[in-house]
């Protein structure tokens, strides 16, 4: 695939060549301080809790299309989403990026480092507002194959071949916490069962400029230490989907061929108490028989 992630200088020249729509994920305060030029405000990206009932499905799919044709995007221009820097909004440009995706739109590009890079590249800023017109957005069927709902993942529960990727923190993963909105956020706390874990901020690493994704390389070695490989199916989850979008562009970056995410996500499958959870260590990661 072409690689989404596009640098400051990079997305510099790309406004210049062709026709874009830059839209900020930020919230609102922050984006009245300053943005990208022409940039266009859509919050919700990282606000919006899905549920993976069909009509909750269905209400992401309108939501999502009437926001980003009410921002401009016909199909024909290329979609650059940011945020703040890529783990100051918990993946939320990525979040974008798989919304779009996941609607079919052809072109998306998330900018790396986000909003971060650009000042800090000494780019414009403008606290100016666009009036964008209203675009017709088209909505893809067959891209939507990416969003799985809670029976699906139900159905993925112990059967060999498909990897379940739980990329929350390890507070949530262990079951100490139901959320990264407090302890107690969700009903229940703990894991889908059988599912491995690589917590998000791994799919990146700290650089002089702030955190960058890992190369192709090095994103597949992480994958590997849970058994990972490219041609594993994999279903994502975290607890609404943003931390997963992040997982989600990074594998697709890697080469990684089949990878799904159950939006819904702990925020969802906590709150069904007819679907089984996991607590505590994993199994395989306890300490069994006498100490050394």
């Amino acid at each position: 695939m072409t690689d989404v992630l596009i640098s400051a200088s990079e997305l510099a020249d790309l406004l210049k060549l062709e026709p874009c729509v830059v839209i900020d994920t930020r919230n609102p305060d922050a984006y009245g301080a300053g943005h990208l030029p022409g940039a266009v405000n859509v919050h919700e990206i990282f606000t919006f809790l899905a549920t993976s009932t069909p009509e909750g499905m269905s209400e992401l799919k309108t939501k999502f299309a009437d926001a980003f044709g009410a921002a401009g995007l016909s199909g024909k221009e290329t979609a650059v989403i940011y945020e703040q820097s890529m783990n100051s909004g918990f993946g939320q440009s990525c979040r974008g990026y798989y919304l779009l995706t996941m609607l079919g739109y052809p072109k998306v590009k998330v900018l790396h480092g986000g909003f971060d890079a650009w000042s800090a590249a000494g780019l414009p800023v403008t606290k100016d507002v666009p009036a964008p017109a209203k675009a017709s957005f088209a909505i893809v069927p067959e891209a939507g194959e990416i969003l799985i709902d809670a029976k699906t993942m139900l159905a993925a529960v112990g059967k060999p071949g498909i990897a379940i990727l739980d990329v929350r923190d390890v507070d949530e993963w262990i079951g100490d916490s139901s959320s990264p909105y407090g302890k107690d956020f969700c009903p229940r706390k703990g894991r889908i069962p059988g599912a491995v874990w690589l917590e998000w901020y791994r799919m990146m690493k700290p650089t002089a400029e702030g955190p960058r994704f890992k190369s192709k390389d090095e994103i597949l070695a992480e994958c590997a230490t849970v058994g990972i490989t490219p041609t594993t199916p994999v279903y994502l989850y975290c607890f609404k989907g943003a931390r997963a979008s992040n997982t989600f562009l990074a594998l697709k970056n890697a080469g990684v061929k089949d990878v799904r995410m159950y939006f819904g996500s702990w925020n969802e499958w906590s709150r069904d108490p007819s679907l089984p959870i996991e607590q505590g260590l994993p199994i395989a990661a306890q300490v069994t028989g006498k100490a050394a």
